[in-house]
């Protein structure tokens, strides 16, 4: 069983000396969450009926006192660049951008001036003259303009701070700095009021100057009482940093001079199982934490997951932990900051403003999308399922539609969804028409969310944080104004999206708990998961976003490092203080992005080891298989059997004999299930398309002389039609596809190019003497293949390039785009042919003897390739390799030793014990 929880002892106090009193009680603690813990201790320490004491935060315990009201970070930005615009000349006012840059960080520094109660103009005149004393070495007459604009900047430091604060209280609004000074200037007067109330702090430890002159006056006044929750291990040690401020607060406040310091409880000594592990990557740690769940649970299934928390030592965290937890978790809750930048339905905004914007700075009066921006807007997972635009995807695709119109768009999508109208609304009616588009689509995207799934909860959560930051910009720019274009909205949004946090909702008291760091303040858990326990991250490090240099905050007694290393050590170790079972889990890369030494608080543990404290050390690594890939194998089924009768019956191509050769499997794929490759926008000109255009054009230039001999004007007058012809095929074939510019005009040039120098090599050879007559082009050929080792007749079939007669003998050419050699397609051995895929060429181009053999009748064959890459070795005829003679006739015995071979292949096909098995 656990310890009792400090927040029990809490109310165990509250009902035993305030009983009397508690409508006139207010109990303050570090944050909002603890209070629904709190409310649910007080039910279970009293039997009877009671009014609940009032339970605050301490910031809205701060409000109350200054009488002030708190605005979050986005509008605070916005109020200061009103303020920021009207003390600077209009020559040197920034855009709201720039001006974002360095406001975001000068306000983090006047909120800790303000929270240690330092005198503003003392240390912001401090930070000019530190500038001025770097500067010292420049004389005077060679300061340049950007150096005398950044003193000015530092000189201007108080202005901007009294004109922010001025204008802040005039409206009695403040940050939280702010609103803290005014309620230490309120508390005589906050003290006078309350005089019947009693205030109870509990479970606190870092208080920053304002804090602590509030609790210390209420104490001064007995109208206050302070609860800490405080471990003698860290108490009594004077180096340990969990009790540091504890220490300085027992030693220094005046009010421990005359009262005791209570509560010194002994929990983290008590007996604990710390395992400590290490495991690769993000990913690894978030699987890691799903097993462990997934363990607790096996181990007892009745048992519920209240008492079990995964403390995230880094946000990024949050989705794969998500992703990670076993389907028997049930109940969960996610109480922790979750930053705006990280929030996948912002990535949805991000792809919208992308697409949008590009849009309308391609000028010209039309508004034109690039279709990379329209796919990854409508294949987004939250537009995807409900615009219903998969035959539009599949039309960009399949047209090459690089860039695009709206009115084509609207045009290709007849029957759009109010999604989609949303989607592609024209971006001309200023920014708030643009934020109210954002609004409505984000809010219709919401309404398509089901509440009873856990993880489209979530998903809604994520659209509705965006979708309250757009309509915060809505409600700005209306009463600002300084969002002038697109451009500047984009900006803005991103700067102000960076600073937008998610709320997550959940049933607080029910089932498993995730959070942040801060977030575990005051609670107790049996089981805690910690996870990112590596320098840098937990404890966060070094880096600190401020203007105010280390030494300075050093001497003026604002928190640097050391004061939030401290924090953090609390934190982490008020989570083990009272734990059970506890694992702590660590990236083990030390290189890359998440890479870094295991944290300083592990071996702080095992250094300062307690007794009964049982530590156990272990590296988790994913189980690797002891292959890294199995190899495809896939038995001949009757339907696979039935298939390929059927394809023996319909005709049996030279590149579907290749591609079984080649592999297997991709035959199976190809032709059995008849997968075809995915469509994808080609953006440049595939090779494959290259050379559909080259065959096409040859066909169109040679088909009026099906028949004929050619003849030299026949060619000359090919090259006057070569232009128009290559650019009709280019239409025809790539669609709507770009050839105007960049690579596609190069590839257009080298079809042109191989064009010309294919006719050119026929000119020569018809001024050379040879008769050349077309008799086929593009034509497709069959012939049955009957044998007696076959099981069943197969008919072999395929489109041929160009057939001619040259000089009395047949000749059969395929045309290639690549580049050929003619050692290519020249046979030594028939043994082995159709095992190996360096003969794929000679395969094909004899497969096409085979098929015009009866047509050709007594006439000799040759058969080969022209390669495109390779014009200068002209045609490439297959030949044979009998010792030092090469014959390259295909006689009816070349067929019959080459029909073997086949016959081979196709059995191998067609032989049901043989499954088809991945080549790799």
């Amino acid at each position: 069983m656990i310890n009792t929880s400090f927040l029990e002892k809490i109310a165990g106090v509250v009902i035993q000396n305030y009983s009397e009193r508690l409508s006139e009680t207010t109990i303050v603690l570090p944050n909002k969450r603890a209070k629904v813990f709190l409310i649910e201790a007080l039910k279970k320490a009293t039997s009877k009926t009671i009014l609940s004491p009032e339970i605050v935060s301490i910031e809205d315990f701060v409000q109350d006192v200054a009488a002030i009201r708190s605005i979050d970070s986005i509008e605070l930005l916005f109020e200061f660049y009103e303020v920021y615009l009207s003390i600077t000349e209009k020559q040197h006012q920034q855009s709201f951008e720039l001006f974002a840059n360095w406001a975001k960080t000068l306000l983090q520094d006047f909120n800790e001036i303000d929270r240690y109660l330092l005198e503003p103009s003392h240390v912001l005149s401090y930070l000019k003259d530190i500038e001025d004393i770097k500067r010292w070495g420049i004389e005077v007459e060679n300061k340049t303009k950007l150096l005398e604009n950044y003193i000015d900047f530092w000189k201007l430091l108080p202005l901007y701070y009294e004109s922010l604060y001025g204008h802040l209280l005039n409206k009695s609004i403040g940050y939280q700095g702010l609103i803290y000074r005014e309620a230490v200037n309120n508390l005589d007067h906050f003290s006078n009021t309350i005089q019947d109330r009693n205030f109870v702090f509990a479970g606190f430890n870092a208080l920053n100057a304002a804090e602590e002159k509030i609790v210390q006056h209420l104490l001064a006044l007995d109208q206050a009482k302070i609860y800490w929750d405080a471990d003698q291990v860290f108490l009594n040690d004077p180096f340990h940093d969990a009790g540091l401020f504890l220490r300085r607060f027992k030693e220094k406040w005046k009010h421990y001079k005359s009262h005791p310091f209570e509560w010194i409880v002994d929990d983290f000594s008590q007996s604990k199982n710390i395992q400590i592990i290490g495991t690769p990557k993000t990913i690894g740690q978030a699987k890691l934490a799903g097993s462990i769940i997934e363990d607790i649970i096996n181990q007892n299934p009745v048992a519920s997951l209240d008492k079990v928390a995964v403390i995230l030592g880094e946000e990024n965290l949050l989705i794969p932990v998500l992703n990670s937890l076993p389907a028997s978790v049930g109940a969960l809750n996610i109480t922790m900051g979750y930053s705006g930048k990280n929030n996948p339905s912002q990535i949805l905004v991000a792809k919208f403003f992308k697409m949008h914007t590009a849009a309308l700075s391609r000028t010209g009066g039309s508004y034109v999308f690039y279709y990379k921006d329209v796919l990854d807007v409508l294949t987004h997972p939250l537009v995807e399922p409900y615009a219903n635009c998969s035959h539009l995807v599949r039309i960009i695709k399949e047209n090459n539609y690089t860039f695009i119109t709206l009115n084509k768009l609207l045009e290709l999508n007849a029957n759009p969804s109010k999604l989609f109208l949303l989607l592609f609304e024209k971006w001309d009616k200023g920014s708030i028409a643009v934020l109210e588009n954002i609004s409505a689509l984000l809010l219709l995207i919401k309404g398509n969310f089901n509440n009873d799934n856990q993880e489209e909860k979530i998903a809604k959560t994520f659209v509705y944080a965006v979708f309250k930051v757009i309509n915060k910009l809505i409600n700005y720019y209306s009463k600002h104004k300084h969002i002038d274009n697109i451009d500047t909205l984009h900006a803005i949004y991103k700067q102000i999206i960076d600073i937008a946090e998610v709320s997550f909702e959940g049933e607080p008291l029910r089932g498993l708990q995730i959070m942040g760091v801060l977030e575990s303040r005051v609670l107790d858990f049996e089981t805690v998961i910690v996870t990112s326990m590596n320098e840098g991250k937990f404890p966060a490090g070094k880096s600190q976003n401020s203007f105010i240099p280390y030494d300075v905050k050093k001497e003026l007694g604002l928190p640097t490092y050391k004061e939030k290393d401290a924090i953090y050590t609390y934190h982490f170790y008020h989570l083990l203080q009272r734990a059970k079972n506890i694992y702590l889990v660590y990236n083990t890369e030390n290189d890359g992005l998440d890479a870094g030494e295991r944290s300083r608080f592990i071996t702080q543990l095992e250094v300062e080891k307690q007794k009964q404290h049982n530590l156990t050390f272990d590296i988790y690594n994913p189980v690797l298989p002891t292959t890294a890939y199995q190899p495809m194998v896939i038995p001949k089924s009757e339907a696979v059997m039935e298939r390929l009768k059927e394809i023996a019956l319909t005709g049996f191509s030279p590149s579907a004999l290749t591609s079984y050769i080649r592999n297997p499997i991709e035959f199976y794929f190809q032709k059995i299930l008849r997968i075809r490759e995915v469509e994808e926008v080609e953006e440049n000109i595939a090779l494959n398309t290259l050379g559909t255009i080259i065959h096409e054009t040859l066909k169109a230039l040679y088909e009026p002389f099906i028949g004929k001999f050619i003849s030299e004007t026949d060619l000359l007058n090919g090259f006057k039609l070569l232009d128009d012809e290559v650019l009709k095929q280019f239409k025809l074939v790539y669609k709507e596809g770009e050839i105007k510019k960049g690579r596609n005009l190069l590839a257009f040039e080298v079809a042109k190019r191989n064009v010309s120098n294919f006719l050119k090599m026929e000119l020569e050879s018809i001024k050379n003497g040879d008769a050349i007559k077309i008799i086929a082009l593009e034509q497709t050929f069959e012939r049955e293949l009957t044998h007696p080792k076959l099981p069943f007749p197969v008919l072999i079939k395929g489109n041929v390039d160009r057939i001619e007669l040259r000089n009395g003998r047949i000749r059969i050419i395929d045309y290639k785009t690549g580049k050929v050699e003619k050692t290519n397609v020249v046979l030594k051995s028939w043994n082995g042919l159709t095992e190996e895929l360096k003969n794929d060429k000679i395969i094909q181009v004899l497969a096409y003897a085979f098929m015009f053999e009866k047509e050709a009748g007594e006439t000799p064959i040759e058969v080969g390739i022209v390669s495109f890459k390779n014009l200068k070795s002209g045609f490439l005829p297959f030949g044979f390799r009998a010792e030092k003679d090469l014959d390259i006739t295909v006689t009816h015995n070349t067929l019959q030793h080459y029909l073997e071979e086949i016959v081979l292949l196709l059995n191998e096909i067609f032989d049901a014990n043989l499954p088809f098995e991945e080549k790799v």
